[in-house]
């Protein structure tokens, strides 16, 4: 089997295309795969449709970048501060379009996406403001009781779905524990798949528990070695969550020049994301590894 391992950027350059439709920060606040969103950034890649349920701050600073035609999300903003001031005033001034989506029926439509259904029924968000005017929601009746209406929640299938994960082989066979969000339906209603890994390990290490392979390798497009990608979110027995950094953004890009000061130190002086992670300083790294570790009880697959 050929090697799907790919530098960063061609994984980027060959797969994120100028409209596409992308899938990501899917875990909700751990596993964001900034390095991903900042290579999007530097390549300049234009009209994107970005998904997922609680973005934290990448869809702001992909939109900030002029990146971003439409966003269909739950929630955009900084979960530790609040605001998001590029979607807002993005927002404001029209230059995105925005679907609102609950967390629960971004689910749905992915998993839609996932089986090959154009819709999947619910009766959740109804009698709340989110339906109206929205065509991702159209009213139904079941065909074997008929007198109940539900709500058809259109089925969502990215161009790309982009994850971070802790390990990975070379095949794109990941192991990811942790909070998985929607990651694992929105990696299987994709056309094309970028898993970002921690680490890349032989695919020994990967078939040694196979009930930790969330993501098959058939499904994915390429596998990047990408360590401290996710930062400065969370990745679960690799490192803590930076809170100072979230707080930060939240003070240095409150206006567009600000914004684009912040973007020229964070994304466009740096070479890749090892110069980022360089950026980041020694000790800074240091206080950010995990320090108590909680491991699994050892799994025995023997006969």
């Amino acid at each position: 089997m050929t090697s799907k391992i790919q530098l960063l950027q061609t994984a980027i350059f060959d797969h994120v295309h100028d409209g596409s439709s992308v899938a990501m920060g899917l875990q909700l606040e751990q596993m964001i795969p900034f390095a991903a969103g900042h290579e999007i950034i530097r390549q300049g890649k234009k009209n994107l449709t970005l998904i997922g349920p609680i973005s934290d701050i990448l869809f702001d600073q992909l939109v900030g970048a002029g990146c971003v035609e439409k966003v269909i999300a739950a929630w955009v903003g900084n979960v530790m501060m609040g605001q998001a001031y590029n979607f807002r005033r993005a927002v404001e001034e029209e230059k995105i379009k925005v679907f609102n989506l609950t967390n629960f029926t971004i689910a749905l439509a992915l998993q839609a996406g996932a089986m090959g259904v154009p819709y999947l029924p619910t009766r959740s968000a109804q009698g709340s403001d989110v339906p109206k005017g929205n065509h991702f929601f159209y009213q139904v009746f079941s065909p074997f009781e008929g007198k109940e209406p539900l709500l058809a929640v259109r089925a969502l299938i990215p161009d790309v779905t982009i994850v971070h994960v802790q390990r990975a082989d070379e095949n794109g066979n990941a192991h990811c524990w942790g909070n998985f969000g929607v990651m694992i339906e929105a990696v299987r209603a994709a056309k094309k798949v970028i898993v970002c890994a921690e680490e890349i390990v032989a695919p020994e290490v990967i078939a040694s528990d196979p009930n930790r392979t969330v993501i098959p390798g058939f499904l994915v497009s390429a596998v990047v070695e990408c360590p401290l990608g996710a930062h400065p979110s969370p990745v679960q027995g690799y490192n803590k969550r930076d809170d100072a950094f979230f707080q930060q953004y939240h003070a240095e890009t409150k206006t567009k020049p600000e914004f684009d000061a912040w973007a020229k130190k964070w994304i466009f002086d740096v070479k890749d994301r090892a110069g980022y992670v360089a950026s980041l300083g020694k000790e800074r790294l240091e206080n950010l590894k995990t320090k108590h570790h909680a491991y699994a009880v050892q799994t025995d697959y023997g006969y």
